[in-house]
């Protein structure tokens, strides 16, 4: 039998990172993948396909244009689904190679099959051709990342109704478009197809969606959305979906009925943990496949098994799983780790992408700090308006007292990438003055900073508090 000093059961963000990671520090390492090729969901069906989907959207469709040349404006008249998959599959191929190469240059082994564990250092390996192996692990990371929630009665068929893994092999663009599941997913591929000029109704049991989100951005978001034309059936649960006359149709318990060609069901997703024989490593998952770690150290109830990335819940990003596998490796190494930042981005790549960092203005409410906020409009930056931008905003809030950054929430062209100037401040602990007092490349959408920030400082400046002159600040506004 095969002994490793670390086994990384899955090779998503987390497995991936974890794995090198341990390499680099000299130990051996062994990553198991059930997928015949290496780059987990993160790859294969969710973050890497669905912003390849956008992206290619965004440039068939001429979307970004729009704002010059008409909403009637494309580059490609006639739009298919081989259209998208072609470059799909050209950037999953690219991922792949760069993850391969990444292994084989740190000396990560890797084995493809399915995971069981035997006892908390035993797994179990079957491969797709039936051999079964067992290999050791002195210390374990699960991260086997998540799978759709299918519940039972929704009649599946992977053409007409399907998963957000289904959809990354769409079979046909549809005409019409029903996306179950307001959450991050279902926002996501709702705005992409509604980009293709597909028509889309957005279907969610909740009066609102995003609720993690700065509630002005989402105000501002909904609004863009409905401007396009995509509709909102908020508020009433799903009674039935069925298929009638070769079309997908929601019931919903107001007694609405919708009806589409296609039907995306994204209503959550849950730990693809169940096929790990769990109880025979002395671990339980919750109702979801869940696993409880520390979020400190992402140890597991038994302490030599970790755990990281999709398989614990939220945030759920690509990026902190990234981060939450170094950390899971480095500690199971015993090997030094500066403490996390405070503040990391999330960011939502609808159209139009959603980035926010720090605290949102409804969080800066119940903690009862004294505040004031800043807003910049894109088009009132000169790059927004080259661009054609009619919509996209940044919003950033301050504290009263110190003037500290608190937050910065984005809706627009390039929020994804903009939202990092703010996490650098917020992290570093920033506070209004930067931004005036520092210079900006011309013309950026990065500009915005500069208009919102001097936004705040003449909403203070006007306050019941006089505001000295920024030079004038010193420490002593801590």
């Amino acid at each position: 039998m095969l002994s490793y000093d670390f086994l990384v059961i899955g090779s998503g963000p987390s497995g991936r990172r974890a794995a090198i990671q341990a390499a680099k520090l000299g130990y051996s390492v062994l990553v198991i993948e059930k997928g015949r090729r290496v780059g987990g969901v993160s790859v294969h069906t969710g973050t890497i396909p669905s912003k390849t989907m956008r992206e290619t959207v965004l440039n068939l469709t001429g979307y970004r244009e729009r704002g010059f040349y008409g909403r009637a404006y494309r580059v490609k008249k006639d739009i298919a689904a081989e259209d998208l998959m072609a470059r799909l599959h050209k950037t999953l191929d690219h991922e792949v190679d760069i993850l391969e190469h990444q292994f084989a240059r740190n000396s990560v082994r890797t084995m493809a099959g399915r995971a069981v564990f035997v006892d908390p250092h035993t797994v179990e390996v079957t491969t797709e051709g039936g051999e079964i192996s067992r290999v050791q692990g002195e210390k374990i990371l699960i991260a086997v990342g998540t799978r759709p929630y299918r519940p039972p009665e929704i009649p599946f068929d992977g053409q007409h109704i399907l998963d957000s893994d289904e959809i990354v092999d769409l079979p046909k663009l549809p005409r019409s478009l029903t996306v179950v599941g307001a959450g991050v997913i279902g926002v996501e591929y709702a705005t992409i197809f509604s980009a293709l000029d597909v028509a889309v109704s957005l279907v969610d049991a909740k009066r609102s969606f995003l609720d993690f989100i700065d509630h002005e951005i989402i105000e501002d978001f909904t609004h863009q959305l409905r401007d396009r034309g995509m509709a909102m059936r908020l508020g009433s649960a799903v009674a039935s979906i069925t298929m009638e006359d070769g079309w997908p149709t929601t019931v919903l318990e107001s007694g609405r009925r919708v009806r589409s060609q296609m039907l995306l069901y994204c209503a959550g997703r849950v730990g693809a943990t169940d096929a790990l024989n769990l109880p025979a490593a002395g671990l339980t998952a919750d109702d979801r496949g869940r696993l409880r770690v520390n979020p400190q150290t992402l140890q597991s109830e038994v302490p030599h098994i970790y755990a990281a990335g999709d398989a614990i819940g939220f945030p759920s990003l690509a990026s902190t799983s990234m981060e939450q596998g170094r950390i899971a490796a480095c500690h199971a190494f015993q090997q030094p780790m500066p403490p996390a930042p405070e503040f990391f981005p999330y960011g939502i790549y609808a159209v139009p992408e959603i980035s926010t960092v720090g605290m949102s203005e409804e969080e800066v409410q119940r903690r009862g700090i004294p505040y004031e906020c800043g807003i910049a409009r894109f088009r009132e930056t000169s790059r927004g308006h080259i661009m054609g931008l009619e919509t996209g905003m940044m919003k950033m809030i301050f504290s009263i007292r110190t003037h500290r950054l608190l937050g910065v929430h984005i809706v627009g062209e390039g929020a994804t990438e903009l939202i990092h100037i703010g996490q650098a401040v917020l992290n570093l602990k920033g506070k209004l003055e930067y931004f005036i007092e520092n210079t900006f490349n011309y013309p950026t959408l990065a500009e915005a900073y500069k208009i919102a920030a001097l936004d705040a400082y003449n909403r203070l400046a006007r306050g019941a508090a006089p505001v000295a002159p920024v030079h004038q600040q010193d420490k002593a506004a801590e």
